[in-house]
């Protein structure tokens, strides 16, 4: 059974950090590429970040480079997301995914981020 379990959200001031994990389990966590969206009330989900199977490749929304960082550890099957330089439009759930060899998608329950001061 595939489990996708997010942690690591809570309430920061703007321009703290924070680190999410998604601990992945029920299937090849090494051999598929795994994202990061978020979703705030009232808009899609939109995508965040992406990294490819073996960790080498990965892609970032305009709006989080160079303050987002996704990386994994496929010793552990966990995905992580190290948020920097948090800003208040930064604030939503976050959820990680990934979609299988049968193009069905799976998504963790969602964590949330709140940056307020």
């Amino acid at each position: 059974q595939v489990q996708l379990v997010e942690s690591g959200g809570g309430l920061v001031q703007p321009g703290g950090s924070l680190r999410l994990s998604c601990s992945a389990s029920g299937f090849g966590f090494n051999l598929h590429t795994m994202k990061w969206y978020r979703q705030t009330p009232g808009k899609e989900r939109e995508l965040v970040a992406t990294i490819k199977r073996g960790g080498t490749s990965t892609t970032y929304l305009d709006a989080v480079k160079g303050r987002f960082t996704i990386y994994r550890d496929d010793v552990k099957n966990t995905l992580y997301l190290q948020i920097n330089k948090l800003k208040y439009e930064d604030t939503a759930v976050y959820y990680c995914n990934f979609v299988d060899w049968n193009s069905r998608e799976y998504w963790g329950q969602g964590t949330q981020v709140t940056v307020s001061s």
